[in-house]
């Protein structure tokens, strides 16, 4: 695989990227829906509902169809409590990130990350789990730029490192942020160690596929 043009920053997904999140959102979730008397899922089911941001999990996960618009909201706002006390119960860093991100800012690369996660909780989780690495941006989903697979936020991050779009790596590990990556100029990378699989990584546009973190170091060697 030879790179387009050469890469001056690598920008990341969180959840099923840096860090393998799904058993403390599944479990957050399904005390969420047993408490309001609805059946809880399989833990691996939640790697379907992720990735989209905090409403689009939760209209997910609740009984389908969900036609009142008031008790999802209920879940929601009830399902961000209940992380907020229990994100950092089972979640950790995927083997061999954190390795990779010394060798990227060894080269001199910037580095950020940008996830559909709200903004609070993505902040908390990189300051908790990667500390001392200085990230250069890290954001999360909130009211200043639509959700991925918008754009706008991939954009605004690579300005703020002052790079082009066609230098920069996004790497993810679903559709969404293959479609992100494609949509912003970006070169998409495709993780196969997250929440989602080869087929729709590649059905959304995925440039290379890794599965292991330092291959990432192997595809910037061949720039």
């Amino acid at each position: 695989m030879r790179l387009p043009s050469p890469i001056h920053a690598v920008i990341f997904d969180l959840d099923g990227t840096l860090l393998d999140t799904l058993e403390d959102i599944g479990d957050a979730a399904n005390r969420v829906l047993v408490s309001r008397g609805f059946p809880a899922h399989p833990i691996s089911r939640y790697r379907e509902f992720v990735g989209e941001g905090v409403a689009r999990l939760i209209a997910r996960a609740v009984p389908q169809p969900n036609p009142d618009p008031a008790m999802v909201q209920a879940c929601i706002e009830a399902y961000q409590q209940e992380y907020a006390r229990n994100w950092n119960v089972k979640t950790k860093p995927y083997a061999g990130v954190a390795g990779l991100l010394e060798a990227l800012a060894a080269r001199g690369l910037k580095l950020a990350v940008l996830s559909n996660k709200p903004d609070v909780f993505t902040r908390q989780c990189v300051r908790a789990f990667f500390p001392g690495r200085d990230f250069a941006e890290v954001m999360g989903a909130s009211e200043a730029f639509p959700r991925k697979p918008d754009p706008a936020s991939a954009r605004e991050i690579a300005r703020r490192l002052g790079v082009t779009a066609a230098e920069c790596l996004y790497v993810g590990d679903s559709g969404v942020d293959m479609q992100t990556a494609r949509s912003a100029g970006m070169f998409a990378v495709g993780v196969l160690w997250g929440f989602r699989d080869r087929s729709e990584l590649q059905r959304e546009g995925a440039q290379a596929l890794v599965q292991k973190p330092r291959e990432i170091l192997e595809l910037l060697g061949e720039a």
